[in-house]
């Protein structure tokens, strides 16, 4: 028998926790787990129940509240680089309407973790004592410190990311080739999300290729690093087509959505917001999953040769590009970061024939 619970992939504990706290609703819970684990789809999983009173996906609210245009599911996402003041004010006053076609009404929040701490603090006590029939559904990463307390006041719900199996295992399902579906997992960090985009994406391997092969270019030359970073920079925007492909189909149905509803037009800044985020959020995955091959060539060269001319700077290398991952997530200039990185680096080419040249004078 279908649910909506199917939408959640590879997470059984958390969705059986979940649907047995449904049965006996409290005010708030907090879906813990990294980004394209299954929380949005379990968050909206949760609200249709919440709504429905059952797990059944062919009904219509159900459906609504799936696709995201439910009018008495509300979902939260941040404008900026955190949820701003005045989304948790708005926020706070549709807690405090009636319902538009029940008496239930469910918040979803999505990306809690970054609340900064005013605004957690001003939201709490609406989540610890909601207007009856009012129920919040915090999505976060981490329970970072600003969470601590609203946490406490939430049913806290952990998700894992998503082994590579159960990954492939669920694209295969969906009609990708097994070998895609396998290079789309390993690149994919644990989420379903990326992997379905990766997979849809028949540029992978040649990316992986490309950054494969970026410490066998360098050459102490700036010429050479700027060609690595603007076909690395291009690389990215050739990443986020499927994405593109995927906003505008979202746009499309959101369309139809509200014609069914008979309403002309609304949200659509807002949709188009959250694209931009999404590109953005994609961009860094990629390159996040990209600086990782690279590094993973330095780490290959250490266990591989027990007699590297400079081991040292291959570990430092290591530590440069996840210092560099790090920092990605500061939203800090693409273009700089890979610059100063890709010069930084040693070349193991480079150091091979060097060392070739040392034997064959000390022979």
């Amino acid at each position: 028998m279908e649910s909506v619970w199917d939408t959640v992939q590879g997470q059984a504990r958390a969705v059986d926790q979940l649907a047995r706290s449904a049965t006996r609703p409290v005010h708030a819970w907090l879906l813990l787990g990294p980004d394209g684990c299954g929380t949005d789809e379990a968050a909206r999983a949760l609200a249709s129940v919440l709504l429905c009173g059952t797990d059944d996906p062919h009904e219509r609210t159900a459906s609504l509240v799936l696709r995201g245009a439910h009018p008495d599911v509300h979902e939260i996402r941040r404008d900026g680089a955190s949820i701003l003041a005045e989304q948790v004010d708005n926020l706070i006053q549709v807690a405090s309407t009636t319902g538009v076609e029940g008496t239930t009404k469910v918040i979803i929040i999505h990306e809690a973790h970054l609340l900064e701490s005013p605004n957690a603090a001003r939201l709490l006590k609406t989540i610890e004592e909601p207007p009856s029939g009012v129920h919040f559904v915090l999505v976060a990463e981490q329970a970072i410190d600003t969470l601590v307390t609203i946490a406490s006041r939430c049913v806290t719900v952990q998700f894992s990311a998503l082994d590579e199996t159960t990954v492939v295992d669920v694209l295969v399902s969906r009609g990708v080739d097994p070998e895609a579906a396998m290079a789309a997992a390993a690149s994919a960090g644990g989420s379903l999300v990326r992997a379905s985009l990766l997979a849809s994406d028949p540029h992978l391997a040649t990316r992986r290729a490309v950054f494969l092969n970026i410490p066998h270019r360098i050459d102490g030359s700036g010429a050479t690093v700027m060609a690595i970073v603007e076909q690395v920079l291009a690389l990215l925007d050739e990443a986020a087509e499927p994405l593109t492909r995927r906003h505008e189909q979202e746009i499309a149905d959101r369309e139809e959505t509200l014609a069914v509803m008979g309403v002309k037009r609304g949200g659509r800044k807002a949709l188009e917001d959250r694209h931009k985020r999404e590109i953005r959020r994609h961009r860094t995955d990629e390159l996040r999953a990209g600086l990782s091959v690279v590094a993973g060539v330095y780490r290959d060269e250490i266990a591989r040769s027990t007699d590297l001319l400079r081991p040292d700077s291959y570990a430092s290398a290591i530590e440069r590009i996840h210092a560099a991952m790090r920092h990605l997530a500061l939203n800090v200039n693409e273009a700089i970061l890979l610059r100063d990185l890709v010069w930084s680096l040693p070349s193991p080419s480079s150091d091979a024939a060097l060392q070739f040249v040392l034997e064959e004078q000390n022979a």
